[in-house]
């Protein structure tokens, strides 16, 4: 009895100064950062297109990793499993979007850190359509791109045909030969693009839906990944880093669509 208490004494220590451990303290002793995210990038293959992702996680995740200097693994995770990964220990952190409501946001075992960017869904339409409102999405084909935090959700709320493309770059090019009625992204990258002459033609939108907060999650007790993470968020909004990540953005999708446009825009 004595020996199987000790035992039992000896595993539960071991568990509390595993509970102890910092998810950055661990990322070092292994070597590899394993940070969750909702959209891996597919492993790229030679000859195939780069095409930009819908959002700046990997940009995040990568700037991270060159920082500790450790190299990554990006499991797939969301707001609804985020809190699992961080607290079974099989993600040092998770990073994902969240709303004002979200329940990772009231999981007293995990902190969540804003990185500093949010955004909504934004409709972007040719400016002579007949699109009025969210409503009357139904029945009309919308184009969004995998990854994105809205597939399904229009389809789901609005009724809409969505038609899910590779990247925002192919949603955008549907968009502007007549393939869909209008393209669902982030409002945050949308609005600048929508600032260059050429798109012009593709300005009308409709009010931004589902704003989110793109926010690094672990463990509550994880104070030095916490304050690491805090540090990194200030140093991307005290520089140029936002202003910069926005503008290459735009430039890529753009010239993205550009090169892939054989055909002219819709009349």
């Amino acid at each position: 009895m004595k020996f199987a208490a000790s035992v039992l004494l000896s595993v539960s220590l071991l568990a509390s100064a595993h509970a102890a451990d910092s998810g950055i303290d661990a990322a070092r002793q292994r070597g590899t950062l394993v940070a969750g995210m909702s959209y891996p990038l597919p492993v790229y293959v030679a000859g195939a297109k780069f095409r930009t992702p819908e959002n700046p996680e990997s940009i995040l995740i990568d700037d991270l990793g060159k920082r500790l200097k450790l190299k990554l693994g990006t499991p797939k995770t969301d707001s609804s499993t985020a809190a699992q990964w961080i607290k079974s220990g099989r993600a040092d952190v998770v990073l994902t979007l969240v709303d004002d409501n979200d329940a990772l946001r009231r999981d007293a075992g995990v902190s969540t850190i804003p990185t500093g960017y949010s955004a909504g869904a934004m409709a972007i339409m040719r400016s002579d359509t007949d699109i009025k409102s969210w409503e009357q999405l139904k029945g009309r084909t919308v184009c969004l791109s995998e990854g994105g935090a809205y597939v399904g959700k229009i389809a789901a709320k609005y009724g809409a045909i969505e038609k899910v493309q590779r990247a925002p770059a192919d949603s955008l090019l549907s968009l502007r030969i007549g393939a869909c009625d209008a393209a669902v992204h982030d409002d945050t990258m949308l609005n600048d693009l929508l600032k260059l002459p050429e798109w012009k033609k593709f300005s009308a939108r409709l009010p931004v839906q589902s704003r989110q907060t793109l926010v690094f999650a672990v463990r509550a007790d994880d104070a030095k990944s916490i304050s690491y993470l805090k540090q990194a968020s200030t140093d991307w909004a005290a520089g140029g880093f936002w202003a910069e990540l926005r503008k290459k953005w735009v430039n890529n999708v753009a010239f993205e669509v550009y090169l892939d446009q054989n055909i002219p825009d819709c009349h």
